[in-house]
């Protein structure tokens, strides 16, 4: 089965040569790390980590719609951060997001992250619909 992609026209447009999301066989959903661009100006939002990563969550929520799933579906999370000072921040907003059973989760400090973005984010998702 060939690589399937997801191009979401309300998410930012990527900022480089890859997929809003992408899968190949099973149920598996890959989604392209967000960052918090906002999709109307295609530019990084202003504020601080807490309106990066609600912005990050928005455009995640978009792509996942566009693929007919939600974060109920998601099983795995990969965050980004470039300073672990603002991982409370983060956590905060992550839990408002997420409720139990809590996917599994990663969060990472890196040097940078594009754009100047203080947060990135990446999903895997699954089809709950088989069960």
């Amino acid at each position: 089965m060939p690589r399937s992609t997801v191009t979401d026209p309300a998410a930012p447009k990527p900022v480089g040569p890859y997929s809003h999301a992408a899968s190949g066989p099973g149920d598996l959903l890959y989604v392209s790390g967000q960052t918090p661009i906002d999709p109307a100006t295609e530019a990084l939002i202003h504020g601080g980590i807490d309106a990066q990563t609600e912005r990050v969550f928005a455009n995640l929520a978009s792509v996942l719609a566009a693929a007919n799933r939600s974060f109920a579906d998601v099983v795995k999370v990969n965050v980004y951060l470039i300073d672990m000072a603002d991982f409370a921040s983060m956590n905060s907003v992550y839990a408002r997001v997420f409720s139990e059973p809590y996917p599994a989760r990663t969060t990472v400090a890196v040097a940078g992250l594009p754009l100047g973005a203080r947060v990135e984010i990446e999903v895997v998702a699954a089809s709950m619909e088989a069960d």
